[in-house]
């Protein structure tokens, strides 16, 4: 059993898919705009994910734009049975890459065309819509209309299924009150768990929740005290994260990101990581400090 396999896996649309996945937003240039420095090194590292047993590629046409797509159509397709790649809707990018939001029906049926076009598919294993009410952070507000175009898309076997991001838990509910929900992906890690309960609601439903920004949000202080545990286990402060993420709760599933194969193969390593109870209960001091 390799890293990714001991990490476990979890349902995810009709499929299960491994808990330790990639993310492929820092694939794209600087501010996630324009091409990668490397592009061979990127077509690597989604191919390195992959061989080591990733079945969970996370995208969406607006990183780049288009670049990450394009990529991981070159490094991938045809793709292996069982990989399920998620990507996202609901917001462009203009000529300065601001993140703009895009939630006009044709905006939204623009993007998945887009996103089936540039990853080479005829239909999208799961599409998020990713809420701009507010960019930095979930914001109070209906999204019924939008979603009701995704649900549409959906009805026409464009989309398999589809999840939320940047969301609120009444947003969630709404949500589901409108189509199935397979997944739920916002900022979360040890400094930033204001979905706690959340996380909780999803998994005893058995929908999955993806955190993403792992390490996002820390102090000096809780950077220290990330980094006394990582040094109380022999692993690094990005795998400790990451193992308590995995510990935290079974319907979390990791996205980690990287254009670099060495930081690929440390982001893996987090799978086969189990955190004592005496380290978890620090850990979970370090995030009641924030």
């Amino acid at each position: 059993m390799n890293q990714v396999e001991k990490a476990g896996s979890y349902q995810l649309g009709e499929r299960q898919v491994s808990r330790m996945g990639y993310g492929a937003m820092q694939l794209a240039g600087p501010g996630v705009f324009g091409p990668p420095k490397d592009r061979d090194a990127a077509v690597a590292v989604l191919r390195a994910a992959v061989e080591a047993g990733v079945t969970h590629i996370d995208t969406s046409d607006f990183y780049g734009p288009h670049i990450t797509n394009q990529l991981i159509r070159e490094a991938l397709s045809p793709y292996r049975p069982g990989l399920t790649i998620v990507t996202k809707v609901g917001a462009v990018r203009d000529a300065q890459a601001n993140w703009l939001p895009a939630y006009s029906p044709e905006a939204l049926t623009q993007a998945v065309h887009d996103n089936l076009r540039n990853l080479g598919l005829d239909v999208l294993d799961v599409v998020n819509l990713r809420i701009m009410f507010d960019v930095h952070g979930p914001a109070e507000g209906s999204i019924e209309a939008p979603l009701s175009v995704l649900a549409g898309l959906r009805q026409q076997g464009l989309i398999k299924h589809i999840g939320l991001s940047n969301v609120t838990a009444a947003q969630v509910a709404e949500g589901r009150r409108l189509c199935p929900i397979v997944c739920v992906q916002n900022q979360y890690n040890l400094a930033c768990r204001d979905d706690d309960s959340l996380i909780d609601a999803l998994a005893s439903d058995g929908i999955a929740y993806v955190p993403f920004f792992p390490l996002g949000g820390f102090s000096p202080l809780q950077s220290s005290g990330l980094r006394q545990v990582a040094q109380s286990v022999g692993a690094s402060p990005m795998q400790v994260a990451l193992a308590w993420l995995l510990q935290r709760s079974p319907n979390i599933l990791l996205i980690p990101g990287t254009s670099s194969l060495a930081h690929l193969r440390e982001n893996l390593a987090a799978g086969s990581l189990s955190l004592p109870a005496e380290a978890v209960a620090a850990l979970d001091r370090v995030g009641a400090q924030q």
